[in-house]
């Protein structure tokens, strides 16, 4: 019998107070009002029965002989760095600005606008952008490499100029006098280069109507702006597809493709894989230690080897690439890459074979278009793998693939677990969040923050911050924790009930 659990999420960050104006739209400033696109009273019924102490469970039902598969931490992370939020490290002051609505007068705050600072697990640190103006940050959060699809910028038609103005402003052009002398801006410092880049970030992520305070960062933004061209989506700098495989013992299963922005990965498969006798190898059989980008990679299970499962590690140090989106693994701003060192990245692939019976294999990726999560059921083995879900069943037979959307609401976090016999257990975790823009309510205020309000993520002791004491964008160092529910199971009779509303179409001007 495979199992479902669901740990839920539970009441909402508090957000921080004011407005904010974008360009086709306004809206609110670290918070999203009631009834909008992102609005969360829609769960707060869901919250209230997990509060109530209901057990968010499910059942799967199948069958196999696979053992336990290696731990994920991150869930369907696919590859590349992980990293932590360090805070707002260079930057100075912009202006964002709300059109009245309902007779009501324009609106103006200021916020300050530069570069982040994320530490690198395993060594490395990296600058990056906000894309994601109306939501907070945390403090110290936890953040993953992440494909364009998966972020805001998957339905952004202006996501490539955004590269544009990464690859073509600092701190990637780190001469200062060179670019102001380009951009015809007058003198610039390093902060007011990172609030200029920042604004006209903003203009094409948010929509925003939005400039830099200081006249120069003003300048440089508008040159940005106006001369963005459209790039593509750079290369991870690595990731594994797919993630999961299965097969039969015997056989070399996979493959597994590399994908790489890295000129070589190194391939280390797990000793006790090793000590089994399972190898890494390519599709001749050949044992594989280094690979390229597109190397296709197998696990040559022995013909002996008793029923389990194994994991393959592939590491790069490398600078990662420039426009490469990173994704809050808790609900934090999304930032775009903007600047790395060179940086320890890595990306781990599982195998699970059996003699017989249904072998599965499981990954999962966020879906934006469809809104939720794909899971994607693969069966290697020679019996059909049926499993449940949200009171629908669906049957993997023997050979097949299939990929099944959870539905998850925007902002909503999800954490769920697929457990089945021998120890068999895939964690899938994280946040959906796809979307930038809310829609400001009548009689929304602009306002500062106040005692009672979010603590803003720490700016650092950096000298090249603006003066004063301003908080970083939207920060706030309170525990991540969102509203409603991504996904209840809660059981009832023995069937599975998903707990859950489905978001309002956004009205952002997007």
């Amino acid at each position: 019998m495979f199992s479902v659990s669901s740990a839920s999420t539970s009441s909402s960050t508090a957000a921080t107070e004011g407005s904010i104006g974008s360009r086709g739209g306004s809206g609110r400033y670290g918070q999203e009002p009631a009834g909008t696109g992102r609005g969360r009273g829609l769960f707060r019924t869901a919250a209230a029965v997990l509060a109530a102490g209901l057990v968010a469970a499910g059942t799967l039902v199948g069958a196999t002989a696979a053992t336990a598969a290696p731990g994920d931490e991150t869930g369907q992370h696919q590859g590349g760095a992980t990293a932590v939020l360090d805070g707002l490290k260079t930057y100075d002051s912009a202006l964002l600005r709300t059109s009245g609505e309902n007779g009501e007068e324009a609106r103006t705050q200021e916020l300050p606008a530069g570069l982040f600072e994320l530490d690198v697990d395993g060594g490395g640190q990296l600058k990056t952008y906000c894309i994601d103006i109306h939501n907070p940050t945390q403090d110290r959060a936890k953040y993953l490499e992440t494909p364009w699809a998966q972020t805001s910028l998957g339905a952004n038609g202006d996501a490539g100029k955004i590269r544009w103005i990464l690859q073509n402003s600092y701190p990637q052009v780190d001469d200062l006098a060179a670019l102001a002398g380009e951009a015809g801006t007058g003198q610039l410092t390093a902060k007011t280069a990172a609030a200029g880049t920042q604004v006209a970030i903003w203009r094409f992520s948010d929509q925003a109507d939005v400039e830099a305070k200081d006249p120069h960062a003003e300048k440089l933004a508008d040159w940005l702006e106006k001369n963005a061209k459209s790039l593509a989506e750079p290369k991870a700098s690595v990731a594994l597809e797919p993630a999961a495989v299965s097969g039969k013992a015997g056989e070399r299963v996979g493959p597994v493709t590399v994908r790489t922005d890295a000129g070589q990965v190194s391939v280390t498969p797990p000793a006790d894989a090793a000590a089994g006798g399972v190898k890494v190898t390519d599709k001749d059989g050949k044992p594989v230690t280094e690979a390229g980008d597109g190397t296709g990679l197998y696990f040559d299970i022995p013909a002996d080897a008793a029923d389990g499962s194994a994991a393959l590690t592939v590491q790069a140090t490398t600078s990662v690439p420039v426009g490469r989106v990173f994704a809050g693994l808790t609900k934090s701003q999304t930032m775009i890459l903007a600047g790395s060192s060179e940086s320890t990245v890595t990306a781990t692939a599982t195998a699970t074979w059996a003699e017989k019976g249904a072998v599965p294999a499981l990954t999962a990726q966020k879906n934006c278009a469809k809104g939720g999560v794909d899971i994607t059921a693969s069966n290697k083995g020679d019996e059909a793998f049926t499993f449940e879900l949200a009171g629908t069943e669906h049957t993997i037979a023997a050979g097949e693939t299939r990929t099944v959307t959870i539905p998850v609401a925007e902002d909503q976090a999800y954490d769920f677990t697929i457990t089945g016999p021998g120890g068999f257990s895939k964690n899938f975790k994280g946040v959906l969040d796809c979307e930038t823009a809310g829609t400001t309510n009548p009689g929304d205020g602009v306002g500062t923050q106040s005692g009672s309000e979010p603590v803003p993520a720490q700016t650092g002791t950096s000298s090249t911050g603006a003066e004063g004491d301003l908080a970083a964008t939207g920060g706030s160092s309170a525990t991540p924790v969102i509203a409603g529910v991504a996904i209840a199971l809660v059981v009832l009779g023995g069937g599975a009930v998903f707990l859950l509303r489905r978001k309002k179409p956004q009205n952002s001007g997007e």
